[in-house]
């Protein structure tokens, strides 16, 4: 076996040769190698009733901290959500009240899961194909299939996968469970040096921003060591601190127009400084969430292609 890179470095052609999974202890710490990435892993708790309790009150936290406002429903009332959503004609108002549906399922669930555990911790046998278990994976199941109607708190998109973890979370072993985050994981760090690359591809040959490679390339670091630390690890103040010093270096690249700028070029600068703050807005965004955004990603490159089309030649020759 090769000796691995450093930690959430790509390796290029030696991904061929890694099996997926792969264990190794990097600078001390163990890591797991996922799609070109090597990544921090953490132990696996055993897989009791208490343990997935505990996973899926995180995973719903979670959940409620990314998607749009108002869908943290209280379980008691799930019988309202649903006739609210049953009941709603209008196709805009429908689409809030299923996601508002959504939320009263999963914390339901969750109210679920927590007597269980309870009456577990008083010796009480709880069987796989239990009422109350039933119930609970059904909760997660309708969930999961109205998450389709969430979207973001940014608004731009819906993460599906947030909708679909308290599930699988509730439905595999815990072992599995934390191997498909990894995966997710890698995906998220592929999604942040895209973004990194197309920063550097677009706005690096411009003299007002040069310079911006290194700093993109330093938050790309940053955040991917975010993406891959929980936030009950000794080390998150750190690396908390770093991300946020670095997504304030990028947003502050740009020395400032000149007073010599035409018309043109002045809009080409703010242009570029709203594509950059919009580039560090959305890592942050799949950083936190620790899961991709195609659909925003995907634009904000085109939006910074077609940048470098309109403006890439005039702020070529303006100089800083």
């Amino acid at each position: 076996m090769r000796v691995p890179p450093h930690p959430g470095q790509t390796i290029g052609h030696m991904e061929a040769e890694i099996a997926l999974g792969t264990r190794s202890v990097i600078d001390g710490v163990l890591r797991g190698y996922y799609y070109g990435y090597w990544i921090k892993i953490y132990e696996v708790p055993a897989d009791t009733l208490q343990a997935k309790k505990r996973l899926i009150e995180a995973l719903t936290r979670r959940l409620f901290n990314h998607v749009e406002h108002g869908l943290n429903v209280p379980g008691r009332r799930l019988d309202e959500a649903r006739r609210a959503y049953d009941s709603e004609p209008d196709a805009a108002r429908r689409r809030v009240k299923g996601a508002m549906l959504a939320g009263a399922l999963f914390n339901r669930a969750t109210d679920i899961f927590t007597k269980l555990v309870e009456m577990q911790a008083l010796g009480i046998d709880i069987a796989h194909d239990n009422a109350l278990m039933r119930e609970c994976g059904s909760h997660l199941q309708e969930a999961l299939s109205l998450g389709r109607l969430v979207l973001h708190r940014s608004g731009e998109e819906g993460i599906d996968e947030l909708w679909g973890e308290p599930f699988k979370a509730f439905t595999v072993p815990l072992e599995d469970f934390y191997e498909s985050r990894y995966v997710k994981i890698a995906l998220t760090m592929r999604d942040i040096d895209r973004i990194a690359d197309t920063l550097v591809a677009v706005f690096e040959p411009l003299p007002t921003f040069r310079g911006i490679e290194r700093v993109a390339r330093e938050f790309a670091e940053a955040a991917k060591v975010k993406c891959e630390t929980l936030r009950t690890d000794g080390g998150i103040f750190d690396v908390w601190s770093d991300f946020v010093v670095a997504s304030e270096l990028l947003i502050a690249i740009a020395p400032g127009p000149s007073p010599l700028w035409t018309a043109p070029q002045l809009q080409g600068y703010d242009d570029a400084l709203v594509l950059i703050a919009q580039g560090s807005e959305l890592v942050g965004h799949i950083t936190r969430a620790r899961t991709p955004m195609p659909k925003s990603t995907r634009e904000w490159i085109d939006r910074c292609e077609k940048f470098r089309d309109s403006y890439g030649e005039l702020l070529r020759t303006a100089l800083p």
